[in-house]
């Protein structure tokens, strides 16, 4: 089974080359440093580091504080994170430059993995969720390289996906050293698929150990100020087209109540930036970018921020924020980040992503939910309009984020175990 993946795999790379390249006609970060997807570059160093996968801008949301724990308690060890898009490759090099190296994540061919192996020579990997490559699996097994996967999550959906293909799935997971899971059901799901019920553990959630920086606050308070103190301001996050398309509407008719009310757009991916710009001037709104370096007066009522890293700041400045992805059919975004920095949020009807969480979030009263444009109005003017509906909202979310951290502990534990059992690795500083 595993020859026919290869063969097919193989057959397969000249079109996963030409996607890769018709991506690139809408966003050209896909054009470039097309020899790591194949498992050409070169490296600084000498191998024996750690390796942290995480496909996207999703799973990295979940990475940051288990690789700011990494960070910590190996500082002598090189840290590499890979990932599968552009959008990733710019979130990790915005954020963590001069502080961990970035690569592509080969296509899952014998060739390209072998070559990824041998240039990092890495002695841990670290896969988040559950991005599930045979060859790249089997390749660290048969290097004695110990992989562990952080933050599993599975659907049914997926499970039944995995199990017609048994034969292949099942040899990947049973060598890992270790899964820790965002549930007690992935947990189970995870082992029906191949992973050994001994070394796989219910951890919790690593999206709820995000730290908010404390410097956030007085950031927030400086945007405030240059925009007008008393301005309502909904900052609408990881924003697709679907979204915009009932967002923007919803804006104009709110800013016949609020006229000085001000939406700031941040939209998902780079190649959306001028769209989403041009919708919102289609729409009749005065329009600023971020990228034009001016400070969003008080005539601008829409702001759009066309760069990434910059999602957070703009979330702390909010008074309601709209979590983005899920209007259409993305499924959702992450809504813990706003969570943590006590805000109200409202989400679309779509976050088959993080069901759990936004039900979680729904339930405790943090967020509210809207199926449409027209709901969207009238829950963005209830909340830009009753200040303690706001707090409380906040303050509900503030609370469930903190009750359910702790996954960050029991997954650095599981890595100590696995990473310090290597007897020529360096000791981790334990503070």
């Amino acid at each position: 089974m595993s020859f026919l993946y290869s063969l097919i795999i193989a057959l397969c790379t000249p079109l996963v080359l030409l996607y890769f390249g018709l991506r690139g006609l809408k966003d050209q970060a896909y054009l470039q440093r097309w020899n790591e997807r194949l498992g050409f570059f070169k490296t600084s160093g000498s191998g024996g580091g750690i390796v942290l996968h995480a496909a996207s801008v999703g799973e990295l949301n979940a990475a940051f504080p288990l690789i700011k724990a990494l960070l910590k308690d190996y500082p002598d060890t090189p840290l590499t994170v890979t990932t599968l898009t552009p959008t990733g490759s710019q979130r990790v090099t915005g954020e963590l430059a001069g502080k961990v190296s970035h690569v592509y994540i080969p296509i899952d061919s014998a060739g390209a993995v072998a070559r990824f192996y041998e240039r990092l020579k890495p002695s841990l990997m670290i896969v988040m969720e559950t991005e599930i490559w045979p060859n790249l699996y089997r390749g660290a097994h048969r290097r004695n390289i110990p992989m562990v996967m952080a933050n599993a999550r599975l659907s049914e959906n997926s499970v039944k996906q995995y199990r017609r293909l048994q034969a292949l799935i099942k040899p990947a997971l049973q060598p890992l050293s270790w899964v820790g899971a965002q549930s007690e059901q992935d947990a189970q799901r995870m082992v029906r698929c191949g992973s050994r019920e001994e070394l796989t553990q219910n951890t919790g959630n690593l999206k709820f150990d995000l730290q908010v920086s404390a410097s956030l606050s007085e950031q927030a308070e400086a945007l405030r100020l240059q925009w007008g103190s008393e301005r309502p301001v909904l900052v609408a996050g990881s924003t697709h087209e679907a979204d915009e398309t009932a967002l923007i509407p919803a804006f104009v008719r709110l800013l016949e109540l609020l006229p000085n009310a001000l939406l700031i757009l941040v939209p998902r991916h780079p190649e959306r930036f001028e769209k989403a710009a041009q919708s919102a001037r289609y729409a009749g709104l005065s329009v600023q970018l971020f990228s034009e370096g001016r400070s969003c007066n008080l005539q601008t009522q829409c702001f759009v921020i066309d760069t990434m890293g910059q999602l957070m700041n703009y979330y702390a400045s909010a008074d309601a924020v709209f979590v983005g992805g899920s209007m259409g059919e993305q499924g959702g975004h992450n809504a813990l980040e706003p969570a943590a920095l006590g805000k109200a949020i409202i989400i679309g009807p779509n976050y088959r992503n993080a069901k759990e969480i936004v039900g979680e979030l729904i339930d405790c009263g943090a967020a509210m939910q809207v199926v449409d444009a027209d709901e969207l109005f009238s829950v963005t003017q209830q909340l830009l309009t009753d200040g303690l509906m706001r707090d409380q909202m906040g303050q509900a979310g503030l609370n469930l984020v903190e009750k359910n951290r702790g996954a960050l502990d029991v997954t650095m534990q599981a890595i100590h175990n696995v990473f310090d059992n290597r007897a020529d690795q360096v000791k981790p500083v334990i503070k």
